[in-house]
């Protein structure tokens, strides 16, 4: 069998405190703090993950180099730093605060001046506080949309649809690896 590795670069991007740091813990090492950490400059996580293509008799090995982008809208210039080489985004907002939505096209307008269209997966973070959303998860959807893209509401208290959304980045990244 032959035996591929892929290593991508992946970006978190979305406003402060909006959950990118614990939606990364919780997808590399399935565990939860409610501790507020301020990114400061960029963090890198590593997540390799294993598939099998039987019918192609190939099993693949995608190295997903995870940066964890500051939010902070001061440092812009260094966003544009971190987006080099990025093979793919996700872009967080927080269900419980109406401008971390109201800055997701900002997000995605910042990010393709330095890396042209690329595969991005949506995540309305903190599904998991229904009592307190400040706008629907499905408001996403027209957004998402225009660039051919979806959403997840996502909580990384709860696991909610983290390891989906990152499941599915993941398979995009193989696909389009296939398809060269």
């Amino acid at each position: 069998m032959e035996h591929k590795i892929i290593k991508r670069k992946i970006c978190l991007l979305g406003s402060p405190s909006v959950g990118k740091t614990s939606l990364i813990r919780k997808f590399v090492f399935d565990s939860f703090s409610d501790k507020y950490i301020s990114t400061v400059g960029t963090k890198v996580t590593k997540k390799d993950i294993e598939l099998v293509i039987a019918k192609s008799n190939l099993k693949i090995t995608l190295s997903l180099m995870i940066w964890d982008v500051l939010g902070q809208k001061g440092y812009k210039s260094l966003h544009a730093m971190f987006y080099r080489g990025a093979s793919a985004a996700m872009i967080v907002c927080d269900l419980t605060k109406k401008p971390t939505f109201d800055g997701l096209d900002e997000w995605v307008e910042s990010l393709f001046k330095v890396t042209k269209p690329i595969p991005v997966i949506f995540m309305a973070n903190k599904a998991d506080l229904t009592d307190n959303y400040a706008f629907q998860p499905e408001d996403i959807t027209e957004l998402a949309q225009k660039i051919n893209s979806i959403y997840y509401p996502t909580s990384a208290k709860t696991g909610l649809n983290v390891q989906t959304a990152f499941n599915r980045l993941s398979k995009i990244l193989i696909r389009d690896f296939l398809k060269k």
